[in-house]
């Protein structure tokens, strides 16, 4: 019976000529869509009661409906219903809780302070728990500040769950019209992310040595973004693939992040040094024409996020075929179709140009591909925590003592609505320095521009419609801005709080100073907590991520040189395991220097010596991924190739030992095998075997940088672990 009313429902909405223009237009920005979900739903709460003078019962459902969407998970609709009945239940536990204890606020801010550990240790197991615990934190907090105004104790757990309640079936309804839309909207995110990574690399061609310096910079940060959006991809591909029992309309989805991850390979991939290559003036034409086809190729991949988010088949422009002839062209024209030294690179970017172009029929394979899965059970993934050194449990403890702080303060200081003190410090603390610095500057910025605006436009607009009108606004925005600029969406969430103020009370003026006193202390209880309870400064880390990062780009290696001895590649899951830890790894080292410069001046030690680092592993991981990107091509590899790559990988070995004191002693070697691949490489005349070995060559040339500043490293931080 629910699904032929789903079904009829939906079939008349779809009737209507103003349908599909405005899905198109709301499916084509996630954020606007999942904003005007939670807005319409509030709205369809609250009005009703607003206007029957009920604005406690609306307000307090409009804060389930906010707790409701803040805490969504991206699963499967399965896999949605379950998170549903777990956070319903949560949140009606923590309210209940906060309600009972209420009067004792000893036994009170014990148990906020217990239960603010286990939530954020529950929720370190998987991406399911941790939007339910985060939002139950969140709804306890909401209970407090509503206890004094509640007509009764029972009232808040109930509408407060009822809020996330409605929300959640909401939310199902329309998940029920497109079930496949969260995998849809993280791929998008993800070649969205590649049309942004693609059009900073084209300003490599031409470049000279300093531009690509700092593009290179660049390019290491939106590698950051782009690898994080393929993680969620991935996570979310498991959580469908874990409840689905025909796998079949999974497929072209899996193929979609497989291209999604070739297409990423190339695009990171380095061939040559791009700022010598720019010096030659015949090289010139050539040049800028890869720049012209990677910003095509970026327009191509915003195209097909397009074509994902809104259901408009993707149609392949057809400028870039004529590109890819025209640089074809213009290699023969010089005679250099495979001596030139941007041979491999263009070869590498026309076979992107193919993948996209034939991307429709990539699914109709018969295999489908594997993804790496967490085989932890949720029990291994909590007890995995249980340590003193592990960052969850760190921030959970440090979060902890701020909420007793914060609430002894308001209890023994009567300050007034002090629980703002609490709720400040949930969404400014975070697991490092730079971020909590970050958060607090945006909140605190965030928090006097909704308190300015706020007031001014109250006073324009003192109706009861107006009000609404501006609570629902500022909830819309909210959401719009919450995921893409945080200080703007506190201005939002500030205006909506002064307006469930006034709603209830005609008091939302009044406690604006109050709440901007309470944001002030809030954030000075989060940053203090991080700079000096356990802080985790980048530079006593550095040498365990240098290590890392250098490990897992010796594994990639290996995995490249495993496909290369292969004469057909069937299943390359351990290679792609193997890369994707090599992008993560670097992505860490990268936003641990990132992060370096926002923390304190006497923590800068390292700082100069962490770029050089930083910036020759990024460097080794676009090479090493030009190489993998060409692995299908290994039965045209020269007998000598893998021999040489074999003792290049046995140095990277002993580089990526930094507290080895012997890892220098390879310094010679590297030498010797720098001069032979060059002798090699003047030997072959043509051909692809020729792009290789000078892969080769500029992989051993970084190798050789790494141990000569692996040495510097450890003779500057000996007692490093």
């Amino acid at each position: 019976m629910n699904n032929r009313f789903f079904s009829s429902f939906f079939t008349l909405i779809r009737d209507q000529s103003w349908y599909e223009p405005a899905r198109r237009a709301f499916r084509q920005h996630p954020d606007r869509l999942m904003a005007a979900r939670a807005t319409l739903a509030i709205a369809i709460l609250s009005v009703p009661l607003l206007i029957l003078d009920q604005s406690f019962f609306a307000v307090t459902l409009a804060l389930g409906v906010l707790a409701g969407a803040l805490s969504e998970t991206d699963d499967h609709p399965k896999g949605r219903i379950k998170s549903l009945g777990l956070k319903v239940v949560s949140f009606g536990v923590s309210s209940l809780s906060v309600e009972i204890l209420r009067p004792y606020p000893f036994l009170l801010g014990i148990g906020l302070s217990l239960s603010t550990i286990v939530f954020l240790l529950i929720g370190g197991t998987g991406e399911r728990y941790r939007g339910v615990t985060f939002g139950s934190i969140l709804v306890g907090i909401y209970t407090m500040i509503g206890t004094a105004i509640s007509p009764a104790w029972y009232w808040q757990p109930v509408l407060l769950s009822s809020g996330a309640l409605f929300y959640g079936l909401f939310s199902l309804a329309f998940l029920y019209d497109h079930p496949w839309r969260s995998i849809e909207e993280h791929l998008a995110k993800g070649f969205l992310a590649l049309s942004r990574y693609m059009d900073e690399k084209a300003n490599l061609f031409p470049s000279d040595e300093k531009m690509q310096g700092e593009i290179r910079n660049r390019l290491a940060l939106l590698n950051v973004e782009l690898v994080n959006a393929l993680e969620r991809s991935k996570e979310v591909l498991n959580s469908y693939s874990g409840v689905l029992h025909d796998q079949t309309p999974l497929k072209p989805y899996l193929q979609y992040f497989m291209l999604l991850q070739s297409l990423h390979e190339r695009a990171a991939s380095s061939h040559e040094r791009y700022d010598l290559l720019s010096q030659d003036p015949a090289n010139r034409p050539l040049m800028e024409g890869i720049g012209q086809l990677l910003h095509q190729l970026a327009r191509a991949s915003r195209q097909f996020a397009r074509s994902l988010l809104t259901g408009v088949q993707y149609h392949h422009p057809a400028a870039l075929s004529w590109t890819v002839n025209a640089l074809n062209d213009q290699l023969e024209k010089y005679r250099a179709h495979d001596t030139h030294p941007l041979a491999l690179l263009v070869s590498n970017l026309s076979r992107s140009n193919t993948s996209l172009q034939n991307l429709e029929e990539g699914y109709m394979r018969t295999l489908t591909p594997r993804l790496a899965k967490d085989s932890r059970t949720v029990g291994q993934r909590f007890r995995d925590q249980l340590r003193w050194d592990h960052p969850r449990m760190r921030h959970a403890i440090r979060l902890s003592l701020c909420f007793l702080v914060g609430f002894t303060l308001s209890e023994g200081f009567n300050i007034a609505k002090g629980e703002w003190i609490i709720l400040t410090s949930l969404f400014v603390c975070q697991p490092s320095y730079s971020e909590t610095r970050r958060r607090l500057f945006q909140r605190i910025i965030g928090t006097i521009g909704g308190v300015t605006g706020g007031v001014l436009v109250v006073q324009l607009i003192p109706t009861l419609s107006g009000q609404m009108l501006l609570l629902l606004g500022s909830a819309y925005f909210f959401f719009v801005w919450l995921r893409r600029k945080y200080s703007r969406s506190v201005i939002f969430i500030t205006i909506f709080v002064l307006c469930a103020f006034n709603l209830i009370s005609s008091q939302g003026v009044a406690v604006m100073l109050p709440r901007l006193l309470d944001t002030l202390i809030g954030s000075a209880l989060a940053i203090l907590s991080v700079r000096f309870l356990w802080p985790d400064w980048q530079q006593k880390k550095l040498p365990g991520l240098l290590t890392e990062a250098l490990s897992k780009n010796t594994r990639y290696f290996k995995a490249i040189l495993s496909e290369y001895k292969q004469e057909h590649i069937v299943d390359d899951l351990d290679y792609r395991i193997a890369r994707r830890e090599a992008h993560q790894a670097d992505n860490a080292l990268v936003l641990a220097w990132q992060d370096m410069q926002v923390e304190p001046v006497k923590h800068h030690q390292f700082r100069e010596q962490a770029f050089t680092l930083t910036y020759l592993n990024h460097a080794l991981l676009s090479y090493l991924s030009a190489l993998g990107a060409h692995r299908e091509q290994g039965e045209k590899s020269n007998p000598d190739l893998i021999p040489m790559a074999c003792t290049i990988l046995e140095a990277l070995e002993e580089t990526s030992q930094l507290s080895n004191e012997n890892a220098g002693d390879g310094n010679s070697r590297m030498i010797g095998i720098l001069e032979e691949i060059s002798q090699l490489i003047k030997k072959i005349d043509a051909g692809i075997t020729r792009q290789q070995f000078a892969l080769l060559y500029n992989i051993a040339e970084v190798t050789h940088q790494l141990l000569l500043q692996a040495g510097t490293f450890r003779e500057l931080c000996p007692h490093q672990p």
